[in-house]
């Protein structure tokens, strides 16, 4: 169910999720809380990289089997600008308070808790516009 305990006192328990199967040692809700960013964070973050041609084919290695992989350089490229991308400041429309992109899993993690304690009656899930 996501959170252990009773009453208005309990954890969210990142192994229990909705989405995502129980497999032992598989963070399944920290999984589930991901999933809204994918596309507001990561897959935003991973286009602006290639088409301002700050990753390319070069940042990549092709395996036999057909895998890829990213080349340190590649790596390192991508987190300098996953740590700037973070620090980006946004208004959160629900609480309507400006903070870094980096700490909008968190509060969605508290929403969650919130919504799971029976204080919110939905979850106000993530959209960034």
């Amino acid at each position: 169910m996501g959170w252990a305990g009773t009453g208005k006192t309990f954890n969210l328990d990142p192994q229990v999720g909705f989405l995502h199967a129980l497999r032992p040692g598989r963070p399944a809700l920290a999984l589930d809380l991901m999933e809204e960013f994918r596309p507001a964070i990561a897959d935003k973050l991973a286009l602006t990289l290639i088409n301002r041609n700050q990753i390319t084919s070069k940042d990549f290695k092709i395996f036999p089997g057909g895998a890829v992989y990213s080349t340190e350089t590649g790596r390192k490229k991508v987190l300098i600008e996953f740590e700037k991308h973070k620090q980006k400041t946004i208004t959160h429309k629900f609480t309507e308070r400006k903070i870094e992109l980096g700490l909008v899993p968190h509060i969605q993690a508290l929403l969650l808790a919130r919504h799971l304690r029976g204080d919110l009656n939905t979850y106000p899930p993530y959209i960034r516009r």
